[in-house]
C-alpha cells in the first residue's frame, strides 16, 4: 500500500515537472526577458505598429530584453514627460522632439550622451543636427524620421466635383469655394480646439513658400527679419481665408475629430502632415492622394516643410542604460530603417540606408524633395528657448486667426513682441 502511494506520488511529481517544463518552453520571449525597457512617446496613434511589428523584430534578436511602448497624447506629452523626469518615474527610452525641447532636456541632465553609440555613423551631420548641442560636440538622441507637410485629399470627391489639383493659392481658394457651394462636403478638415494643428498644419505648412524656406528661417534667427514683416503677415492673411471653409463647429474640433471626419468621407481636403497616412490607410475606405502647398500667385520656386521630427534618447537616470543602448544600436540598422518607413508610411528614414517605399502616398510626399527646397519649422531651433516660447505662441495666434479673434497683423505683432521679450536679435 505504501509502495503504491509512493509510486503515485513519483508519477504525479514527474508529470507536474514535465508540464511545468513544457509551459516554460512555450512562454513568450518577453516573459523570459531579463531586462524590461519602457519607451515614452507622443505617437499614441501608432502603438499597434510598435507592439505588433517593430518590437517583435527587436525581441527576435534580443529575447533577453522586453520593450514596452507607453505613449502619451501629443498635446500632453511635454508636460507629462517633464513631470515624470523630475519625479524619477520616466521610462528608459525618451522619444525626442527636434532641437530646443530635447536640447533643454539634455542640458538639465535628463538625456544621456550617445557619442560612441554603435550605428551612429549611419546618420549624416544634417540628420543629427536636430539632436545635438549647438557646437555639434554631443549627440543625445538617435535620429529616426522626418515628416513632410502638404495636403491630403479625397480622390473620389475631387472626381465627383471634377476638380483638379491646385498649384497656386488662387486655384486652391477656387477649389474650396467650389466644394462649399456645390456639395455637402467640408472643404478643409482642420479644427482649432487643440491649437497645435493651426500652427503645424496651417502656418508651418504653407508658410515656407512665403518666407522662402531656410532663407527666411535663418533671417528670423539672426534678427534681419521680423514676424511683423510682410511675408509673415501674408501667411496669416492666407490662413484667415480658410475660416469660411472649415465646416461647422471647427472651433470645438480636436485633432482626432478631424481625422475621423476625413476618414468618414465627409471632408475633401485635409491640411496634413505625412504622419497621417498611416491612420488614413487603416480607417478610410476611399482612395486618397496628396499635393504640396500651393504657391503664391506668380511664384515659381517651391518650398516644403521637410521636418526632422522624431528621435529616441536614453533617460540618463535609467537603471537599464546598457539594454537601452542595445535597442538604439538596433534602431540604427538597415532593418529598422526599412521596417519603420514602411510600417509607418509618412515617416521618412533619416539614416543613410537606402529605403524603398511601398506606399504610393508616402512616395508622393517624398517626391516633392526632387522639385522643391526643403526646410524645417521655423520656431524649432533657438527661437523657442525662452519665455514666452515661440512655438506655443504660434499655436495660439494661428488658432485665433482661424477663429477670427485676431487679425493677421495682430497675430504677427503678438508673436514678434513675445520673441522680443527674451531674444536679443529681436529686441
Amino acid at each position: 500500500m505504501v509502495k503504491l502511494q509512493l509510486r503515485n506520488l513519483v508519477t504525479t511529481t514527474a508529470t507536474a515537472v514535465l508540464a511545468l517544463s513544457a509551459a516554460l518552453i512555450t512562454l513568450p520571449a518577453a516573459s523570459m526577458a531579463e531586462t524590461a525597457l519602457k519607451i515614452e512617446s507622443w505617437r499614441n496613434d501608432d502603438i499597434d505598429i510598435w507592439n505588433e511589428t517593430i518590437i517583435p523584430a527587436f525581441t527576435k534578436k534580443h529575447p533577453d530584453i522586453e520593450v514596452v511602448f507607453a505613449p502619451t497624447p501629443p498635446a500632453d506629452y511635454n508636460a507629462s514627460l517633464n513631470a515624470k523626469l523630475s519625479g524619477g518615474t520616466a521610462g528608459d527610452l525618451i522619444t525626442c522632439r527636434p532641437f530646443d525641447a530635447s536640447l533643454d532636456l539634455f542640458n538639465k541632465g535628463h538625456l544621456a550622451s550617445l557619442n560612441g553609440l554603435a550605428g551612429m555613423e549611419n546618420f549624416s551631420d544634417v540628420a543629427k543636427s536636430a539632436w545635438q548641442t549647438d557646437d555639434g560636440a554631443t549627440t543625445f538622441c538617435l535620429p529616426m524620421a522626418s515628416v513632410i507637410h502638404g495636403f491630403i485629399y479625397n480622390k473620389e470627391i475631387f472626381e465627383e466635383l471634377n476638380l483638379s489639383i491646385p498649384k497656386t493659392i488662387p486655384e486652391f481658394m477656387k477649389v474650396v469655394e467650389t466644394i462649399k457651394s456645390e456639395s455637402r462636403y467640408t472643404p478643409l478638415v482642420i479644427g482649432t480646439a487643440d491649437q497645435w494643428e493651426a500652427a503645424t498644419m496651417g502656418f508651418q505648412n504653407v508658410g515656407p513658400n512665403f518666407w522662402k524656406g531656410e532663407e527666411g528661417r535663418s533671417a528670423l534667427i539672426d534678427g534681419s527679419q521680423k514676424l511683423t514683416d510682410p511675408q509673415y503677415v501674408a501667411v496669416w492673411q492666407h490662413l484667415a481665408e480658410w475660416s469660411d471653409f472649415m465646416g461647422k463647429g471647427y472651433k470645438a474640433q480636436k485633432y482626432p475629430d478631424s481625422q475621423n471626419l476625413f476618414t468618414l468621407g465627409r471632408g475633401a481636403i485635409y491640411p496634413a502632415g505625412s504622419w497621417d497616412i498611416t491612420t488614413f490607410n487603416t480607417q478610410a475606405d476611399f482612395e486618397f492622394g496628396a499635393f504640396p502647398p500651393p504657391l503664391p500667385e506668380g511664384q515659381s520656386e517651391c518650398y516644403i516643410s521637410d521636418h526632422t521630427d522624431i528621435a529616441l534618447g536614453v533617460n540618463s537616470a535609467s537603471p537599464n542604460a546598457e539594454a537601452a543602448m542595445t535597442f538604439l544600436s538596433w534602431m540604427a540598422s538597415a532593418e529598422f530603417a526599412e521596417l519603420y518607413a514602411n510600417s509607418l508610411p509618412g515617416f521618412f528614414s533619416l539614416s543613410k540606408h537606402k529605403v524603398t517605399l511601398t506606399d504610393p502616398v508616402a512616395q508622393e510626399f517624398v517626391s516633392w524633395r526632387e522639385s522643391c527646397n526643403s526646410t524645417i519649422r521655423n520656431s524649432y531651433q533657438i527661437l523657442s528657448r525662452g519665455t514666452p516660447n515661440l512655438e506655443n505662441d504660434l499655436w495660439n495666434v494661428s488658432a485665433q486667426v482661424l477663429n477670427g479673434t485676431l487679425t493677421p497683423e495682430q497675430a504677427a505683432q503678438q508673436a514678434e513682441d513675445g520673441l522680443a521679450k527674451w531674444y536679443g536679435p529681436h529686441k
